[in-house]
């Protein structure tokens, strides 16, 4: 599979590095969080028009938008969980409920999960918004989450170099994977048709893990410096990882093998570290954030 890639544009309506992006209200528009406070919706069509949708006192380090109940959670440096209702945004709550970042947010039914730098978890009500369960998985800073509807599951990366799979209902642990990564790992991610689970680390290592045998497929370096995020296309092909190498790079879903690295000078991307990645359902755009402040889309597609 050869991929060919092209630069739609660059958003650069932040004032600090940007940490966080969600789905929008419609398939073309997403949502982005950055390290000034500001949340803020953009439109795929008009990319150069931001709405700001709110301000928070200190850094957005992650964001879920729950689009059935038009309320958008963010977590910030220090530990506060926000619930921004975006019909109401002045009433929006925030919650003190970890210590340190809110490294991740993830919504599984009617509940959303948040993680904490001090190594606990917190399971929230949505209606009510708030605390229902809050549980200590680790002594270190839990960095990545996502969940698998399928298997009912949900899968934790942690800075102890741990990966947690937990009973999505019951936050049970099913099992971990000690020692996953040489250091922190800060991104986990169920595969969207096969039983395996993707993660990277501050080891720089891609890794693949058979979610039934418990056993590595597949490991690569795969950057030069931390993996901070992977995400799959919307069909997916393939799937995109983010370095604070500052490059992107497109990866075959099924072989894991390297179709496509996005580059500083060559390619027009970052000049910093590439913090998180989202793909729009409208146009199967890529669209990653960075430490430089900006945004870039990215249209990509099989030649």
């Amino acid at each position: 599979m050869k991929i060919k890639t092209t630069k739609i544009a660059q958003l650069t309506g932040h004032n600090a590095a940007v940490y966080a992006l969600a789905n929008g209200v419609q398939d073309q528009h997403f949502i982005s969080g950055a390290g000034e406070g500001w949340i803020v919706e953009w439109d795929l069509e008009a990319p150069e028009l931001g709405q700001l949708l709110a301000k928070i006192e200190t850094q957005v380090f992650s964001l879920c938008h729950l689009k059935k109940e038009g309320i958008i959670v963010a977590g910030n440096m220090h530990g506060g969980v926000h619930w921004v209702n975006l019909n109401i945004p002045e009433e929006t709550q925030n919650i003190l409920a970890h210590e340190k970042g809110v490294f991740g947010i993830c919504r599984v039914n009617d509940s959303v999960i948040t993680l904490g730098g001090q190594g606990k978890l917190c399971k929230w009500s949505i209606s009510e918004q708030r605390i229902r369960e809050s549980i200590y998985l680790s002594h270190q800073s839990l960095r990545s989450i996502d969940y698998s509807e399928e298997r009912n599951e949900i899968a934790v990366g942690s800075s102890d170099n741990n990966i947690y799979l937990l009973d999505a209902k019951t936050l049970g642990l099913k099992f971990q994977f000690t020692g996953a990564h040489n250091n922190s790992v800060f991104s986990v991610r169920f595969h969207p048709t096969q039983p395996v689970l993707l993660s990277g680390g501050r080891d720089a290592m891609l890794k693949v893990w058979d979610l039934e045998s418990k056993a590595v497929i597949s490991e690569q370096a795969a950057h030069w410096f931390t993996i901070n995020d992977i995400q799959f296309h919307p069909e997916g092909k393939y799937f995109a990882t983010a370095s604070r190498d500052k490059t992107i790079k497109i990866w075959d879903a099924q072989s894991y093998k390297l179709l496509k690295v996005l580059e500083t000078i060559r390619d027009q991307g970052h000049v910093n570290s590439v913090n998180h990645l989202y793909w729009s359902k409208q146009h199967h755009y890529l669209i990653s954030a960075s430490d430089d402040r900006s945004m870039i889309i990215w249209k990509i597609k099989e030649n």
